[in-house]
């Protein structure tokens, strides 16, 4: 598992050993980041269960401004600090311990783009999607990570379906948030 390209181009990332820690494959996530490339320079950006971080960290290298990285196993808040470390992108990023229902329900935080890859067979994206529709900037996007064979995620009222791609075992669906309107028009 390595940054695929920006600023830490081609650093190796370490994953929690010993749990049920799945990082996201090369190839869907060269899809993912294909999919919102004009979104990342600056945005904020939220690693719900983050595992070793790597989506986050790929956002940063590829110049988003701020990442947010939530995990409540301390293993994985362990690996996700030494890949920020290793990769000298810790001083644009915090790391919070916690449970990513509990961060996404009380934070007072809005992202321009929100990484949902939570553990599979639970029905997590269903419940956590209205969750972070509402910390969601105006034009942002949230990207959701699922097993093949689970039910297609609905979009949460106020956002809209961008795109479903699928790779073998892996589907990824990306919601778009609209930008506000001007009202001076």
């Amino acid at each position: 598992m390595r940054v695929i390209t920006g600023i830490a181009r081609g650093h190796r990332l370490v994953a929690p050993e010993g749990m049920d820690t799945r990082p996201t494959g090369e190839k869907v996530k060269e899809g993912i980041f294909s999919s919102i490339q004009f979104d990342i320079e600056g945005a904020r950006v939220l690693d719900l269960f983050a595992g070793s971080g790597q989506l986050g960290i790929e956002a940063l290298s590829r110049g988003a401004s701020h990442g947010v990285f939530v995990d409540s196993g301390q293993r994985a808040v362990k690996c996700i600090n030494e890949n920020l470390r290793s990769t000298k992108l810790d001083r644009m990023a915090e790391v919070i311990s916690r449970d990513s229902y509990d961060y996404i329900r009380l934070t007072p935080l809005k992202f321009d783009i929100i990484f949902l890859d939570p553990p599979y067979r639970f029905g997590h994206i269903a419940k956590l999607l209205p969750l972070a529709a509402e910390k969601l900037a105006p034009g942002g996007v949230v990207i959701c990570e699922y097993e093949k064979e689970a039910e297609e995620p609905d979009a949460p009222e106020g956002m809209a379906l961008k795109k479903v791609y699928r790779y073998g075992k892996i589907c990824v669906s990306v919601f778009r948030k609209p930008p506000e309107e001007d009202d001076e028009e």
